[in-house]
């Protein structure tokens, strides 16, 4: 349980400098950021971050699961100056020691046994569409396979496999064309009809797939691949039932499919294993990666296994990917999450499970906690037994949290994420669970619901 002698106190903010840039943020940058509430960083240590008004807050963002390591990690630091007192970049038309140090690593730690090469790009989104192209290349085929809810990036092929707001899509009309959307197998909101005693969940969604998609829509033949996140992120931190990537995968070889994984957000530790497709023991194609890869620096990585990264030289690059200093902090990043930050991953999530699950039952508007490792989210509701959603109450907890010195964000509809960093302590938890539950509190006795 939360330690109820934490005190809880709210902050006087946004203050004066806050405000200040706030305000000149408005006049010079793009409107298309979406901002919750007015936090304005000045420096940071570990899942600690103050702002520049001298407020401290518990980070449970971590930049959108980002800072894996913590803020500011000395070692991370020290690699990264260490780097660039050599040089800040050269070309993918060249060569560099800790980008192949970088490719080895992840050949290591790559979730199949067949040997794996990597393309590195500079963010999550790039590592998808070099995966799509990648999987187009490989297999002739033109077609592709998502969920709704899943996110996968904003750039125009991305884009259409992104579907977890529709704002993400308004205004852009039709992105990449051969993409079909099916429902992910959410059990606490299944959108399927199917007969629960002669399959689950997990099953009847791939059922859909062979039997409705393949047979109506989509010829089998025609598809290149299926892109998934393994735990939807955006989406509302979904978990799927354990049969669905089992099953899944029997799917795509079954027809010769390609499975790509997107573990931009789950992967590299976030859920107590390095991918979070491990949790139920299948071997992807395509991994890929971002986020949490180098602490904070831009890096992504495509890691595909040797056999369907066929395409040759000049069929796909980029000029930043595999920065050095990226790789350095990857490298470093690496290291830490296997000296112990994966055992306190899965040690910190399991006892902040056990503490959420507590305050579910005391808390009329918690309609579920999921989640593995540090991966973790709390869907909000305004009636348990009819699921009724409630946004409402999940936007007050997240601006009851920034007042009370505890950064937030939501997602899906009515979901908060709870992403710290992998090196967060059982007494950080307690001290922000403490200010969560009372958050909590607060957003229950504004709407209404205590």
């Amino acid at each position: 349980m939360t330690t109820s002698s934490i005190p809880v106190t709210r902050l006087n903010t946004p203050g004066p400098r806050a405000q200040a840039i706030v305000e000149r943020d408005q006049k010079f940058i793009s409107p298309s950021y979406p901002r919750d509430y007015p936090f304005v960083m000045d420096h940071g240590k570990g899942t600690e971050v103050w702002d520049v008004d001298g407020n401290r807050y518990l980070d449970f963002a971590a930049g959108i699961a980002v800072c894996s390591t913590g803020h500011s990690h000395p070692r991370v630091v020290k690699a990264v100056q260490e780097q660039a007192d050599k040089f800040l970049h050269i070309s993918s038309d060249f060569y560099h020691e800790k980008w192949v140090k970088l490719g080895e690593k992840l050949d290591l730690i790559a979730p199949f046994k067949e040997d794996a090469l990597s393309f590195m790009t500079n963010s999550g989104a790039e590592a998808v569409e070099a995966a799509i192209k990648l999987a187009r290349f490989h297999t002739g085929r033109s077609r592709f396979i998502g969920f709704h809810g899943g996110f996968h990036g904003r750039t125009m092929g991305a884009l259409a496999f992104t579907s977890s707001k529709a704002v993400q899509r308004r205004g852009f009309n039709q992105a990449m064309p051969g993409v079909t959307l099916v429902p992910f197998p959410n059990s606490y909101r299944p959108r399927l009809q199917f007969d629960a005693s002669r399959e689950d969940y997990g099953h009847a969604v791939v059922n859909y797939i062979e039997n409705v998609i393949f047979t109506y829509e989509t010829p089998a033949e025609e598809v290149a691949a299926i892109l998934v996140e393994p735990i939807q992120g955006e989406g509302g931190y979904v978990v799927p039932p354990d049969s669905f990537y089992p099953k899944l995968r029997e799917l795509c070889d079954k027809h010769g499919i390609l499975l790509i994984v997107d573990e931009v957000q789950s992967g590299m530790g976030r859920t107590g294993k390095w991918w979070a497709i491990q949790h139920w023991g299948v071997e992807p194609d395509m991994v890929c990666s971002a986020k949490g890869i180098a602490s904070g620096m831009p890096l992504g990585a495509l890691i595909a296994r040797k056999s369907v990264m066929t395409w040759p030289a000049g069929a796909h690059g980029n000029t930043y990917g595999g920065n050095p200093l990226s790789c350095s902090a990857s490298l470093e990043t690496i290291a830490l999450l296997e000296e112990g930050l994966l055992e306190n991953t899965r040690e910190v999530g399991h006892y902040a499970m056990d503490i959420l699950e507590e305050m579910a039952a005391r808390h009329p508007s918690i309609g579920q906690v999921r989640g593995k490792g540090l991966m973790i989210g709390v869907e909000f509701v305004k009636n348990k037994d009819t699921k009724e959603r409630g946004p409402d109450v999940r936007n007050r907890v997240v601006h009851h949290g920034f007042e009370h010195g505890l950064l937030l964000l939501g997602c899906g509809r009515n979901t908060i994420r709870l992403t710290p960093p992998l090196s967060v302590s059982r007494d950080e938890i307690d001290e922000a669970l403490t200010i969560f539950e009372h958050c909590i509190t607060l957003a229950e006795r504004d709407t209404g619901l205590i």
